[in-house]
């Protein structure tokens, strides 16, 4: 009934909320079977036995990627602010303090930059980003492996995985409006 009237007013808070519950949420419910798929992969010469429990590392993949995604569709600094929200709702998962999750989080942005250059498509960083920080690399045929560059199709496979861990902030925009305060 709202939507008629306007779009729903969400606080920084709120979203961040939301973003890092959907976020935590989706990891650990769908991370066994991102292993499965890593581990069944025939692109791999041997299993990598990426333990479907381990999915802290894909949690902060996809934290970093989500917040890399997300500037284009924020303006006037609302998307710094939902970063913030979000870092300080994000740090208690990983037993550790708002400026050390930051800091890990900025690293694995970082890291994703590098190793997905020259692309900026944050999709891709992402699965490559998964593809490194799990040590596939050591799993694929010699060719590969010489070059350190993920398979091709491998790659593609779980581009396809990713995008399903990335908010589609344009249909968020579409609903919501981000406010100082929502009373």
């Amino acid at each position: 009934m709202l939507a008629i009237f306007g779009k729903k007013k969400l606080s920084a808070d709120k979203v961040a909320q939301a973003l890092v519950h959907n976020l935590v949420d989706s990891a650990e419910q769908s991370f066994p079977d991102v292993a499965g798929f890593i581990n069944d992969s025939p692109e791999f010469e041997r299993n990598p036995k990426v333990d479907g429990k381990d999915y802290g590392k894909f949690l902060m993949v996809i934290a970093a990627g989500n917040f890399a995604y997300m500037p284009p569709y924020f303006q006037g600094g609302e998307e710094r602010e939902i970063m913030q929200c979000a870092v300080r709702k994000l740090a208690p998962v990983y037993e550790m303090s708002e400026a050390a999750c930051e800091q890990k989080i900025k690293e694995y942005r970082d890291f994703m930059s590098r190793v997905n250059h020259p692309s900026k498509n944050v999709l891709y960083a992402m699965s490559k980003g998964v593809f490194f920080k799990y040590g596939l690399n050591e799993f694929q045929n010699e060719y590969f492996r010489a070059m350190n560059t993920p398979n091709p199709i491998f790659l593609k496979n779980l581009d396809e995985i990713m995008k399903n861990f990335l908010w589609d902030w344009e249909v968020f925009n579409e609903r919501y409006r981000v406010v100082a305060d929502v009373a």
